[in-house]
């Protein structure tokens, strides 16, 4: 069991993918995103197994949720610098998305 506390060192965003295409060099099927995440933050990069539901082009201009506080991850030759959020599905991954476009940088509360 995690406490409240543990979930509140979380820091979690919403941003905008402005960026998408196949990372050819990944072991599992995965985009190569770059996410907008506001002033603050800046533009950011995440390796995304989500290619049993999304193409690229459909990925441009949504918003979604990341985790930008954990340490960067190397993926084949990839810099993966956040965890763009998802939910296992009977289809694939399913990316979290809010409800209403907000503000690039806004945080989960």
């Amino acid at each position: 069991m995690v406490t409240f506390d543990d979930f509140m060192k979380l820091d979690i965003r919403v941003g905008t993918i402005i960026e998408a295409k196949v990372f050819e060099k990944a072991k599992r099927p995965a985009y190569q995103l770059k996410v907008d995440l506001g002033e603050e933050i800046g533009i950011k990069k995440s390796s995304a197994q989500i290619t049993e539901v999304y193409q690229c082009e459909d990925l441009i201009g949504k918003q979604v949720l990341a985790v930008v506080n954990f340490p960067p991850r190397q993926i084949a030759d990839f810099m993966s610098e956040i965890l763009v959020l998802g939910t296992y599905s009977d289809q694939g991954v399913v990316l979290i998305t809010p409800d209403k476009q907000v503000k690039n940088g806004d945080k989960l509360g």
